[in-house]
């Protein structure tokens, strides 16, 4: 594949400026090293040929001083902060596609840069997992009713919740843009004023409205799990990293 191509590939501007980075001495590909026999170091090279072939398997390279790892497909995981909006035009808060890098946002779908789109959406001020991809297939499937993929939300709630609560939560309960009951697959008090719910359904602001319609109030609202897929201690507010091979599983094995 070349060089030109894969940065394109990879949403470092169209091919005509891919190759400018190229040809500017601006992009380095790590090689092994010949001195090592076990070909386990790598050292970055310049390359100055935008149509140079290299392998985009497991290929890493440099851009800018930027290292950078080749994806044929964006499959991320997003720690989001409130106040931010899951939206490239918000109206009010800052977009969270600001928080990851410019590729990201100009990778290109279908002929056209696009950049990742969210997997369904979060309010402004709920925190916690939100999935990101460039992959259409997999948006949809993660995000198709008929999977009831669960969803895991920490619910800080102003009083605390007792048993009747619960039970109608578990129950159900009637919305207005619902001709059936609305129901948690599953309800745990972690606290008087903190519930753990377990939602497979994706209606506006659907934690908020069961909440009240069993007579509290959601204070603060945060996501912490997708089907298999607990968002880790270590990833801090407004910070990203990759899927790997063992997050996809636990995903896929549900959709």
């Amino acid at each position: 594949m070349q060089l030109q191509d894969i940065l394109y590939s990879q949403g470092f501007g169209t091919r005509r400026i891919c190759a400018g980075l190229i040809q500017q001495g601006r992009v380095q590909v790590y090689q092994d090293d010949p001195a090592d026999s076990q070909g386990r170091c790598q050292i970055p090279v310049t390359v100055t040929q935008a149509s140079t072939e290299v392998p985009a398997k497991r290929l890493r390279f440099k851009v800018c001083g930027d290292d950078w790892v080749y994806h044929e497909r964006a499959y991320l995981m997003l720690h989001k902060p409130a106040a931010f909006e899951c939206s490239h035009k918000p109206s009010t808060y800052p977009s969270v596609y600001t928080l990851l890098p410019s590729p990201l946002r100009m990778r290109p779908q279908k002929k056209a840069i696009q950049g990742v789109q969210a997997v369904g959406r979060l309010d402004q001020d709920t925190t916690g997992l939100l999935l990101l991809t460039d992959d259409g297939q997999w948006v949809h499937r993660l995000s198709s009713p008929r999977h009831h993929l669960p969803k895991v939300y920490e619910v800080s709630l102003k009083h605390p919740a007792d048993d009747v609560q619960m039970d109608r939560l578990l129950t159900g309960v009637v919305l207005d843009d619902s001709p059936d009951p609305v129901r948690a697959s599953a309800c745990c008090a972690v606290s008087p004023c903190h519930l753990r719910l377990t939602l497979t359904q994706g209606k506006y602001h659907q934690v908020k409205r069961m909440v009240a319609a069993v007579g509290n109030r959601v204070n603060a609202l945060h996501r912490s799990q997708i089907g298999g897929l607990r968002l880790p201690d270590t990833l801090a507010p407004g910070q990203w990293q990759w899927l790997g091979a063992d997050d996809l599983a636990a995903l896929n094995a549900i959709s």
